[in-house]
């Protein structure tokens, strides 16, 4: 794909805004190629996605994000400008259950998604030589259930040294700690098996069967120090009957977990995501 500038800006609502901004790049030559607006009704708050030809720049990142500064500073902006040029950092952890790791691995290998993987993270050793096939770094750090901190240490040792752009949860079953959520906001992903908050704990397909539920689904969302409650980015159902039983909930929950956690990734890649409180605007 050609190179492109994403430029990333929610702030309080008010006239001119999407004027200011597109004057500013027309001003210097810049192409506009994707343009997104909305304004929240109940917050009045502006949200927009902006992506420009790079080439169409006579300057770089650095002197692109100091020309804007000015603009940013009028309408007190929160903004952000990512070169596509640089795929992120992406850090992968799960724990035995392969289906969003190997769903990832191969987007990731085939180039249908690009990002870099620094490593992948696990408290089980199972799935090491599917991913070290891949060419990919695992590591492996049990987890002691009477005493949980030296994993979490480890994990956020491991967190540090390959200094990812976004986490992804891949059916990681461990509850990360607060201090660890705390410190990548809005840059930790999950999957869970349900719409939240229905059937939330252990075996939740056999909680669904259990009530007769005809539709199952995942939601994929952004991991807060509050477990399972973070903004939601990517949904989705399949249906179901009286004569599925848990085995098919399982099998048809595997597969929508896999496609609802590789669209929301790739929302966040694309910088489609912005995060209003404890909701999303995600840019189609």
């Amino acid at each position: 794909m050609e190179r492109a500038y994403r430029l990333i800006i929610s702030c309080p609502d008010r006239v001119g805004i999407v004027a200011a901004v597109s004057d500013f790049i027309a001003a210097h030559g810049g192409w506009i190629t994707e343009a997104h607006h909305y304004t929240d009704p109940e917050s009045q708050w502006f949200f927009m996605r902006y992506v420009v030809r790079a080439a169409s720049l006579p300057f770089g990142l650095e002197e692109l994000t100091a020309r804007f500064t000015p603009v940013a500073e009028r309408f007190a902006m929160q903004w952000s400008i990512y070169d596509t040029g640089r795929n992120k950092r992406v850090v992968l952890l799960a724990s035995k259950q392969a289906h969003c790791l190997s769903d990832l691995l191969y987007r990731w290998r085939s180039g249908e998604m690009d990002f870099e993987i620094p490593c992948v993270l696990s408290n089980h050793d199972e799935l090491r030589g599917y991913v070290e096939w891949h060419g990919l770094r695992y590591c492996h750090f049990p987890v002691d259930p009477a005493d949980k901190a030296a994993h979490f240490a480890a994990v956020e040792q491991a967190l540090d040294e390959a200094r990812p752009d976004v986490i992804v949860l891949a059916r990681y079953m461990q509850i990360l700690p607060e201090r660890i959520c705390a410190r990548h906001p809005a840059r930790i992903i999950n999957i869970h098996h349900s719409f939240l908050p229905s059937f939330v704990g252990a075996r939740p397909y056999h909680q669904a069967a259990a009530r007769g539920v005809k539709l199952i689904g995942a939601t994929c969302h952004y991991v807060t120090t509050e477990l399972d409650a973070g903004p939601i980015i990517e949904q989705d159902v399949v249906r179901v009957g009286h004569h599925n039983t848990v085995d098919d909930m399982i099998r048809l929950g595997k597969d929508v977990e896999k496609q609802v956690l590789a669209r929301g990734l790739r929302c966040h890649l694309e910088d489609r995501v912005l995060v209003h409180g404890n909701k999303t605007i995600v840019f189609g």
